[in-house]
């Protein structure tokens, strides 16, 4: 039977696909950059924009917005009673109490996702599996420490901040491998898995190993805690990830580590992982 890969052109997917053919599996990819030339490649997107048939279905994979998919199964009849494994984000509790009415809210909408998702599942017989990633990177496509590589090959200055919480990036290619993990491991069902990288470090040394690491020449500019404070109370929508800057956003790997055997590495970046694929 097949399995539909949804966000299957993002960071996750670009190392969750090949891991899905070394395995011999019959792979559907769903993406909005699809190509139309590939048969293997659905051109969509969720809620709105799935095909209206699919062929019997083994597991669905998915690394696209969770509260689409869940939209989606709640009102969609499936063929054969497949093992869904989602991912979510650990912003559905970090930022649970944010300043930023869009920050409260976006954690609101993830927590609905999932439990709608379970509970979907859960009403049709399919075993759910859900992750909470930290600070994803490593494939040239997230949205935090990519961009900030780019503005420093261009402005040849990279913009490090004060902050003391810890953080613990997780690498892309390591939820790949723990979502191709609970598809072959039965303890894996009707769990949610927090998911960090293998370390834990301050933000602001993290800042300083992406500088180090960035394959350009930039200097490193200090920012201090009350020119950040000054910006937060300029710019309000730059105020929760200034607030955060001394919390700590980590993940409690300990159910990962036990159950799927899975330990993510530790944060070493290199340049090549601020390249996006080709």
């Amino acid at each position: 039977m097949t399995i539909l890969v949804i966000g299957a052109s993002s960071q996750i997917g670009h190392f969750l696909l090949p891991r899905l053919h070394a395995l011999g599996e019959e792979v559907l990819c769903l993406s909005r950059h699809a190509d139309p030339d590939d048969p293997a490649w659905l051109r969509g997107g969720l809620p709105d924009t799935m095909p209206a048939t699919l062929p019997p279905l083994r597991a669905i994979l998915s690394s696209g917005p969770l509260d689409g998919l869940a939209t989606w199964l709640s009102s969609t009849h499936l063929k054969g009673i497949p093992h869904v494994i989602a991912t979510s984000s650990m912003s559905a509790e970090s930022k649970r109490e944010s300043d930023v009415p869009a920050e409260r809210d976006l954690s609101r909408r993830l927590r609905a996702a999932e439990t709608l998702l379970s509970a979907s599942c859960a009403s049709r017989g399919m075993p759910w599996t859900l992750f909470r990633p930290t600070l994803v990177y490593g494939a040239g496509l997230d949205k935090s420490l990519t961009p900030m590589v780019r503005q420093a090959a261009r402005r040849r200055v990279f913009p490090v901040p004060s902050g003391r919480g810890q953080r613990q990036p997780v690498h892309a290619e390591d939820i790949a491998e723990a979502m191709v993990r609970a598809l072959r491991n039965p303890q894996a069902r009707g769990r949610t898995f927090p998911i960090g990288g293998g370390e834990r470090l301050s933000a602001s040394e993290m800042f300083h190993r992406v500088r180090r690491n960035a394959g350009v020449l930039a200097l490193p500019l200090p920012i201090p805690g009350f020119a950040l404070s000054l910006a937060s109370w300029l710019v309000p929508r730059i105020r929760g990830p200034i607030h955060r800057l001394d919390s700590d956003l980590i993940a409690d790997n300990t159910d990962l580590e036990r159950l799927l055997d899975m330990h993510p590495r530790p944060f070493r970046p290199d340049p090549s992982m601020w390249q996006p694929p080709a």
